[in-house]
């Protein structure tokens, strides 16, 4: 068991006594909680992972997608997807988050080499830049087939690459000349500096929805929303703004300079993509 893996058993041994004294309700919480962390760490030992595909369409022309990201989804033991809300947090920073960033890779980097026209997006924590099985599936992947790190984007939330920047621009540094691009996922969702233009150099920056969702009808986001946009366009990057579900939202989006677009109205993820009978198996790579 890692280090970070055995720190949040025992902190969560801890949170255990501290409210054994508390409401039935925050015991029942507690033990939910425990299950479903149990649960997880199970369907990742037996690789029970898909890949859900969620389409990132060009502003100026919705039919048409630039790319799609590739979003894992856990499951339990009946087959069930465990939300990602009820999990993700407590283990982004432990071994089963490694762990899970290696399946969400392998799958995409499967997909990638079975398509080849797809440009594909997956999502990973900074943490796992120093991992090795991690560093050890992409270096594999993109030494065997010269076309794959052409197609790839590597999606890292702001908050993640905030915690170790340093290292995130040197990892940037060394993939970006061998053709991967990356997009810095979640962008205003945390204390956002402008100033990470400048200093990061991302290929995409996608903008966090609480900026996007209604935006027709929020002059406010609107302004802040434009402002983003035309700043990464002056560092020519692209830009994506997600969590859009209507028409009106879209055009208020295009209208303000937004390169592509995500969202249900283009389309909810989904395990079964349209590039045609592709395997979406439950065993990883």
């Amino acid at each position: 068991m890692g280090k970070q893996q055995s720190k949040a058993r025992q902190k969560q041994r801890v949170k255990k006594r501290r409210i054994v004294q508390d409401s039935p309700l925050d015991r029942a919480v507690l033990v939910r909680d425990g299950a479903v962390l149990d649960m997880v760490r199970d369907a990742i030992r037996h690789k029970e992972v898909l890949l859900a595909y969620q389409p990132i369409v060009r502003a100026s022309n919705p039919k048409s997608a630039a790319f799609f990201e590739g979003l894992i989804r856990v499951l339990d033991e009946t087959g069930r997807v465990i939300p990602a809300k009820d999990f993700m947090h407590s283990v982004e920073d432990t071994e089963t988050g490694r762990e899970l960033d290696c399946l969400a890779l392998e799958k995409g980097l499967r997909t990638l080499k079975q398509v080849p026209n797809l440009r594909l997006s997956i999502n990973m924590s900074a943490r796992s830049i120093g991992y090795r099985r991690w560093n050890n599936i992409l270096n594999r992947a993109i030494n065997a087939r010269s076309d794959i790190a052409s197609r790839l984007v590597l999606e890292i939330s702001e908050p993640s690459a905030m915690q170790v920047p340093e290292l995130v621009m040197d990892f940037m540094d060394e993939l970006q000349p061998k053709g991967i691009a990356f997009a810095l996922d979640d962008y205003g969702s945390n204390l956002t500096s402008f100033k990470y233009f400048k200093d990061f150099f991302f290929d995409i920056v996608k903008i966090d929805g609480q900026f996007t969702q209604e935006i027709s009808k929020d002059l406010e986001n609107q302004v802040i929303a434009g402002a983003m946009a035309n700043i990464a366009r002056q560092f020519d990057i692209f830009t994506v703004a997600t969590r859009v579900a209507s028409i009106e939202d879209a055009n208020t989006l295009n209208g303000l300079g937004f390169d592509c677009l995500q969202g249900y109205l283009f389309g909810a993820p989904t395990v079964h993509p349209p590039w045609g009978k592709q395997e979406n198996s439950t065993q990883a790579a």
